[in-house]
């Protein structure tokens, strides 16, 4: 069977000017394209509104055209495809995979500290599935995917084996949030699939969503790519550098020094010269590291 055309993607959220950390991730992604001979693409993961600074986006490829590294097409704006996640959400609810649910936060730590328990991760609590069977005299607040009980497994193209208990770890995860806002997983797997994406390389903070990703795939029958998740630039705290904790906008006045430190990330060696003859000096590295 022939393999799909290679396609990958970086996908900023436009709440800022891109920082070191985030051109790790665009300029992994792009090596791997061009790697592999296949088209690039820049997604704007911009669903999350309320976060969004007007002419970050515009922002975003401006710098992105400074390190040589221009998208195959013109961008998609996530904001501008809600009906394509309506009909996914459809889709699911009629195949008896999605279901409303009327917990706030509050409501769902209850639940757990009632268990004995109160587990969380990255920040959200586990959710113990209190409305599968029913709103229970609630208000539907949003909508959660009916996750598959067991332990699924897939293997990063960087991270090697990798395996996780979707519903035990993370629980029935939303899909449609109680601002009416698209949850990012939902977003993510519809589009993905939209645009023909092959290769997914993204930072390793994103890795631990791969196995919720997978499960809507299957669920909405369509295919998963191959991932390969890179190193993270850590801040002065030695957690992910972000926008949240102080990250600072890249500073492109010598955009070839700006990709040397995303390269020494991911393992490449620094270069002089030309950024366009950087850029294929790295090309070739990558294919050799992750061609096959």
């Amino acid at each position: 069977m022939t393999p799909p055309p290679y396609t990958g993607r970086f996908a900023p959220s436009p709440t800022g000017p891109l920082h070191a950390g985030s051109l790790v991730a665009a300029l992994a992604s792009w090596l791997d394209a061009r790697a592999h001979g296949g088209r690039w693409l820049v997604r704007m993961e911009d669903v999350d509104t309320p976060r969004c600074v007007p002419g970050a986006d515009q922002t975003i490829l401006t710098q992105l055209a400074a390190c040589g590294l221009q998208p195959d097409k013109a961008p998609l704006y996530q904001s501008a495809r809600g009906a394509l996640y309506e009909a996914a959400l459809q889709q699911l609810i009629t195949q008896g995979r999605a279901y409303p649910c009327g917990c706030t936060r509050q409501d769902i730590a209850q639940a757990q500290a009632a268990a004995g328990h109160l587990r969380e991760r990255h920040g959200d609590l586990v959710y113990p599935g209190t409305c599968r069977h029913g709103l229970q005299g609630q208000a539907a607040r949003a909508w959660r995917f009916l996750t598959q009980a067991g332990t699924l497994q897939w293997t990063d193209r960087r991270l090697g084996p990798q395996s996780q208990d979707v519903q035990q770890q993370v629980g029935d995860f939303a899909l449609r949030r109680a601002d009416r806002l698209w949850a990012y997983q939902l977003a993510v797997v519809v589009d993905d699939a939209a645009q023909g994406i092959s290769h997914l390389v993204r930072g390793q903070d994103l890795a631990d969503n791969s196995a919720r990703q997978i499960q809507l795939q299957r669920a909405l029958g369509l295919p998963t790519p191959q991932y390969l998740h890179t190193p993270l630039v850590l801040g002065a705290n030695g957690e992910k550098l972000s926008k949240q904790n102080g990250a600072q906008a890249l500073n492109l006045s010598d955009p070839l020094a700006a990709l040397n430190l995303a390269a020494a990330v991911l393992g490449l060696d620094a270069q002089a010269g030309l950024a366009t003859d950087a850029l294929r000096h790295w090309t070739q590295a990558w294919a050799e590291r992750y061609g096959h």
